[in-house]
């Protein structure tokens, strides 16, 4: 027998099977949605998948605008952010969120952040995920693949 058949084959950067593909959030649930990008930024949906390396899809997530939380979220969620100085804690929900400037974009990176791995990793894997509010994104040069993201778990 050949032992080298046996030695479990690592991804690295260098050979990984990165792919663009385009998620459509139109009436999709925030943390549902989220999770399921989160797995596809990570790699877990393929084979190859390397807990230690960045072996995960450029996701692309177009109607951001359209997502939708379940229960009295949009009204009673808070996020907070503080700004240094004190007595600075802020405090906003969803529903004014979403009428500022890339508010869309912050809620949702705000789920998909917390479903990454913490340290250099995560925030590298978070580099690969871009968010538009309409149905245009300007990432046409990388012919991404639209996926349907209901049909993963």
């Amino acid at each position: 027998m050949n032992t080298l058949s046996y030695k479990t084959i690592s991804v690295n950067k260098e050979t990984a099977q990165k792919e663009w593909v385009v998620v459509d959030a139109t009436d999709q649930v925030v943390g549902r949605l989220c999770s399921k990008v989160a797995k596809l930024l990570r790699g877990k949906y393929k084979p190859t998948f390397t807990p230690h390396a960045d072996c995960g899809d450029n996701v692309i997530i177009i109607n951001a605008s359209k997502v939708v939380f379940t229960g009295k979220k949009e009204t009673d969620k808070e996020y907070v952010h503080y700004t240094g100085y004190p007595g600075g804690q802020r405090f906003i929900s969803p529903a004014e969120l979403r009428k500022k400037d890339f508010g869309m974009d912050r809620i949702v990176r705000h789920a998909v952040k917390g479903m990454l791995p913490k340290g250099p990793l995560g925030r590298h894997i978070l580099n690969n995920l871009y968010i538009f509010d309409g149905a245009e994104h300007d990432k046409q040069a990388q012919q991404p693949k639209t996926i349907d993201i209901n049909q993963y778990k």
